[in-house]
């Protein structure tokens, strides 16, 4: 019987949560049926059976973890319950077999009858093994951040879990909300010299971002580039976009928009800044993927813009958009995380005027985009004001030389200081 095993749904996943499964032992799974819903260290993930069979056993339960790799379910041929010996007729009154025991994944204890699984959930169902309510995690968030009491709430979701919309329905319905509740754990120690300490645990995403940049500056020689770009044009440019859209039409693109579309051309034309080391060796990727960093709740979040190169910049508009407000709400989910090949990170919105980034392993380099502002400048020997922006390539010295980096900032530059060559 082959074991299912935790999938690698992002990139720099090691381990999973098993947030609820979506069948139960006992029961029949079709190639390509939605099995088991997945915590990773990006996003939460449905995953779909690839083997057809009968679900024999649960190995890993309801907020349980396990290594990627590691067997979480056993699949079976199809009729083969969780205990095959067990098959058969049941005489009145006697007590189940193992597989109704097994069906729900202890949430139903072996006494109970088999009608008990499928009672309607009250509200606040707290899972059998850890006493914790049944929510999602874009739930949780939100009941915290409205003042909802999660086991007042009665969720929609398969076995009663909380869902998004139960939690708003809530917060809707509600007089008046309690406060927000401390982020949790927190723990208070003795006070010291410097007062008061209270110790905050990281979140799962907190964890691998703090652990993937502390691997990148401990094993990528980081070097940086600096350069000012005149956007004036590019200010001129988005202004007459603006006015052909009309106050009815779509967002004209932001600087940034364009900042992505300028770094993908210039990747096309530089294929070392868009590969990666690994391994005492290089690897160049055919795709220009543009990764754009945003400020999640309590991380730093790195959506892809696939095929940036390729995109208009209506098209990067309309993307970063939406990959942007994924990340605000929490809807965001791997496949948006991953197969990045360079970064964008802009501070600019934040009034610095220039910082340098940390490369994202084991991408070959960042670029840190600062404050835009009007400064005067030297133009045909007459002093103007002009739109001026910070621009700062970190790179990966395994991959990228001084000269390589530099020619490829130089071509960033040229193309947002002649915007019409975004169109290119």
């Amino acid at each position: 019987m082959p074991d299912v095993p935790m999938p690698r749904l992002s990139d720099s996943m090691e381990e999973g949560t098993v947030l609820q499964w979506l069948k139960q032992a006992g029961d029949e799974v079709a190639v390509g049926e939605p099995l088991v819903e997945i915590e990773t260290d990006k996003a939460n993930m449905v995953y779909e059976a690839d083997v057809a069979g009968t679900l024999t056993e649960i190995v890993v339960g309801d907020g349980e973890r396990a290594a990627v790799g590691a067997a979480i379910a056993v699949v079976g041929d199809s009729g083969e319950g969780p205990d095959s010996q067990a098959a058969g007729p049941v005489a009145a009154g006697d007590p189940p077999p193992p597989a109704v025991a097994k069906a729900s994944s202890g949430v139903v204890p072996p006494t109970a009858p088999p009608a008990a699984a499928t009672q309607q959930p009250a509200p606040g169902v707290r899972n059998a093994e850890d006493g914790k309510v049944k929510a999602s995690p874009v739930a949780r968030r939100l009941a915290e951040a409205r003042g909802v009491d999660l086991f007042a709430v009665a969720g929609s979701g398969p076995g009663g879990r909380i869902l998004k919309r139960d939690v708003k329905e809530a917060a809707a319905s509600a007089p008046s909300p309690a406060p927000a509740a401390a982020p949790a754990p927190v723990a208070a120690e003795a006070e010291t010299a410097k007062g008061t300490a209270t110790v905050v645990e990281l979140s799962k995403l907190q964890q691998v971002v703090s652990r993937r940049m502390s691997e990148s500056k401990a094993t990528a020689p980081h070097f940086y580039l600096e350069t000012e770009i005149d956007m004036t044009a590019a200010v001129e440019a988005r202004q007459r976009l603006k006015r052909l859209a009309g106050e009815d039409g779509p967002p004209p693109p932001t600087f940034n928009d364009m900042v992505v579309k300028a770094c993908a051309l210039a990747l096309r034309r530089f294929p070392k800044a868009n590969g990666s080391y690994r391994e005492g060796h290089l690897e160049l990727y055919s795709r220009v993927n543009v990764g754009i960093a945003v400020a999640a709740a309590d991380a730093l979040v790195v959506p892809t813009v696939f095929d940036a190169d390729r995109k208009g910049l209506r098209e990067i508009s309309t993307e970063s958009r939406r990959l942007a407000a994924a990340v605000k709400d929490g809807s965001i989910t791997p496949p948006d995380l991953a197969g990045g090949t360079f970064t964008v990170s802009n501070l600019g919105m934040f009034g610095v005027s220039s910082f340098a980034a940390v490369v994202n392993a084991p991408q070959a380099a960042i670029l840190a985009v600062g404050e835009m502002a009007p400064k005067p400048c030297a133009v045909d020997g007459e002093v103007e004001i002009r739109q001026r922006m910070s621009a700062t390539l970190s790179c990966d010295h395994r991959i990228l030389y001084g000269a390589e980096g530099a020619e490829f900032l130089a071509a960033v530059r040229e193309i947002l200081e002649e915007p019409l060559a975004l169109a290119l």
